[in-house]
């Protein structure tokens, strides 16, 4: 179950169980950690594979779309892209990791596009949003090349290892993507 998207260098398809190894190495690594909100370091296989079999349930009641971001011509596995959705606004968070790896190939924009897209058409969103740290500058550049505007900062708005983060704000409408693709 689930949906599958195509771009000319990703395949972004449902995770599978036997993604859970790839997906606790790569989001295990340190630098994952690092530039992300909710990654739990050490990343468990434990956790991979919970957070892989609650997929079909987020996607059954409309809570939110997990795309395997695959590498079509190699078929690996580089990341992950997620539409979470909030029905009762018509908007959906974006929310993205790439494995180390794979940074600095443009697979994140390229996914991001797609997934925006799906939101917009399939999903019927009016707003899709999202968040980075804000010295997370790869993440924002990311949201800024599928034409999100930056919206603002939250100052000091997550703890993470005892430190305070300010986190970047960037949201995009529907008829901003329309002029955006044009």
């Amino acid at each position: 179950m689930g949906v599958v998207l195509e771009t000319e260098r990703l395949l972004l398809r449902p995770f599978l169980l036997e993604d859970a190894v790839q997906v606790q190495r790569m989001a295990g690594e340190r630098e994952i950690y690092e530039t992300t909100l909710g990654m739990p370091h050490p990343y468990p296989l434990e956790a991979a594979v919970n957070w892989i079999r609650s997929h079909e349930k987020w996607i059954q009641t409309r809570k939110a779309f997990p795309f395997a971001v695959e590498l079509k011509k190699e078929k690996i596995l580089a990341g992950a892209m997620t539409l979470r959705i909030e029905p009762g606004h018509n908007r959906g968070e974006l929310a993205y990791w790439i494995g180390k790896e794979f940074w600095g190939r443009g697979y994140a924009t390229e996914a991001a596009l797609q997934v925006a897209e799906f939101g917009f058409r399939e999903q019927g969103l009016q707003r899709i949003w999202g968040m980075a740290m804000s010295d997370n500058y790869a993440s924002q550049k990311v949201m800024k090349k599928i034409g999100m505007k930056y919206e603002g900062r939250l100052r000091k708005h997550i703890l993470k290892d005892g430190r305070y983060y300010d986190l970047s704000v960037y949201g995009l409408l529907r008829e901003q993507f329309k002029q955006h693709r044009s």
